[in-house]
């Protein structure tokens, strides 16, 4: 399930970039028990489940930068412009 997340993170990238899949590397991916179903990455006014989820902490790097994804196991994955515990 892992490599869907990084799959679907380096798709959204690359969009987001305007660049070749090709050019991004995956930094990290490593298992995370999130707090709630915001996967850390709360959107202001949204309210979430507060829940232990599951999912994925997926670093990304292109063009000299890092980026972080978030995703639980269901498929969900968010980019995180600024990250929460």
């Amino acid at each position: 399930m892992a490599n869907d997340a990084v799959d679907m993170a380096r798709r959204d990238l690359a969009s987001r970039l305007g660049i070749a899949e090709s050019q991004i590397t995956t930094e990290r991916v490593e298992e995370v028990d999130w707090r709630d179903t915001s996967l850390g990455c709360p959107q202001p006014g949204r309210m979430y489940a507060q829940v232990i989820t599951p999912g994925y902490r997926i670093i990304l790097q292109a063009n000299g930068k890092t980026y972080e994804y978030h995703s639980d196991q269901r498929g969900n994955v968010v980019f995180c412009a600024t990250p929460s515990e």
